[in-house]
């Protein structure tokens, strides 16, 4: 099998290990974006502990489960956002106001869409959770 988006894949892997009651999961192969990523819902409290085991191959990530996650997903095409338009993404992505975040890559590192109205910058989307 063709893996084409490690990102999408990693969230697909959240997602249904949630939906299945399962307490952790193992997300492999391991990049550095998604551990970015998996950094920012860990901050929110939308998942546990995340451990790193280097297989020698891609390596893996081995992340404990809350059951917090309603829904989460990468976005794709990767739009570009500006600082003022982040709103209207929230519109689009989240089921209502300051339920879930969007995470976005900014020039100051990945950061969630609160973080980056607080510094007034734009990036790219890159996934959404609630």
């Amino acid at each position: 099998m063709v893996l084409l988006d490690p990102l999408a894949n990693a969230l697909a892997t959240i997602m249904n290990n949630e939906m299945r009651g399962h307490k952790q999961c193992i997300i492999y192969p391991a990049s550095k974006l998604i551990a970015a990523v998996l950094r920012v819902m860990q901050k929110y409290g939308y998942i546990g502990e995340i451990e790193y085991i280097d297989d020698g191959r891609g390596g893996k990530f081995i992340v404990q489960l809350l059951g917090r996650i309603n829904k989460c997903g990468a976005i794709k095409p990767r739009f570009p956002v500006k600082y003022r338009e982040i709103v209207k993404w929230e519109e689009k992505y989240l089921p209502a106001r300051n339920i879930g975040i969007l995470i976005l890559s900014t020039s100051k590192g990945v950061m969630s869409h609160r973080e980056a109205k607080e510094l007034r910058i734009g990036g790219v989307l890159l996934a959404y959770v609630y």
